[in-house]
């Protein structure tokens, strides 16, 4: 069993705009330094020690180097997905801090070019175009081929996985939480579990655990979210940003 965990941002409490993306949306996946230190805690007391989860970052905020340097100091490395689009934009990593992950041991991959809101709704030329541009944005960065990328918004399909295999990308991340993994024209497909905002050190420990109770708990309410979202098309975003509203305050964010 290899259970790979779906994170974004860390920030200072109630700073949630001053990493990666603002707003309501995207709020609702960031977690405070403190608690992401306990979930680190956590994960390395309950993860088997053959198999140690794969700890994957969304979006490219700022925040990924704090994370990587907490990640080091329990000799793990992440996954940091980029929106190449906003890199050397206020929150987002600098050209020159990607470097210094990969350099550091950690694996880089790209989030698409401009993270649209319904990934799934794109014409297949504008799905091979955000995967080639932004896979080429940060090989020049790099140096290096990048064949790795994770889906923005949680808006999978195979069109999706069959553009990113088209544009070169090995291996992609989806939001849905299984363990199975599958391929697509040649691209390995694999979910994540995903870590929400105010989740408890413990919660996150459940999900890497032996025992599928939790893994189960939060498969149940994907495959609901998906439905809805089916229902919703375009609609979705709009309602998805009024609930988060009341949720979590006045902004509102297409993450």
């Amino acid at each position: 069993m290899h259970v790979t965990l779906l994170y974004h941002d860390v920030v200072e409490p109630g700073l949630y705009d001053s990493s990666g993306f603002t707003g309501a949306g995207a709020a609702r996946y960031k977690l405070t330094r403190a608690e992401f230190r306990e979930h680190l805690s956590a994960l390395i007391t309950a993860a088997p020690k053959a198999a140690p989860p794969t700890l994957t970052f969304d979006d490219g905020g700022a925040s990924s180097c704090w994370i990587a340097t907490e990640l080091e100091a329990y000799g793990w490395n992440g996954h940091f997905f980029v929106t190449t689009d906003r890199i050397g934009s206020p929150g987002f990593l600098e050209e020159a801090q990607i470097r210094s992950l990969r350099a550091s041991g950690h694996q880089i991959g790209t989030h698409s070019c401009s993270h649209p809101d319904r990934i799934s709704s794109c014409s297949c030329d504008q799905l091979v175009a955000e995967w080639r541009d932004s896979r080429q944005r940060l090989a020049d960065i790099l140096g290096e081929p990048v064949t790795s990328g994770s889906v923005p918004g949680g808006y999978y399909s195979r069109n999706v996985a069959k553009a990113a295999a088209t544009s070169g990308l090995r291996l992609l991340f989806t939001s849905e939480p299984t363990l199975r993994e599958w391929t697509v024209s040649g691209c390995a497909v694999l979910g994540r579990y995903t870590i929400y905002r105010g989740m408890s050190a413990r919660a996150a420990a459940q999900l890497v655990a032996p025992g599928p109770a939790s893994r189960v708990a939060q498969t149940v309410a994907w495959q609901t979210r998906k439905m809805v979202k089916k229902i919703g098309g375009p609609f979705y975003p709009r309602f998805r940003s009024g609930v988060l509203k009341n949720l979590y305050g006045d902004a509102t964010s297409s993450h």
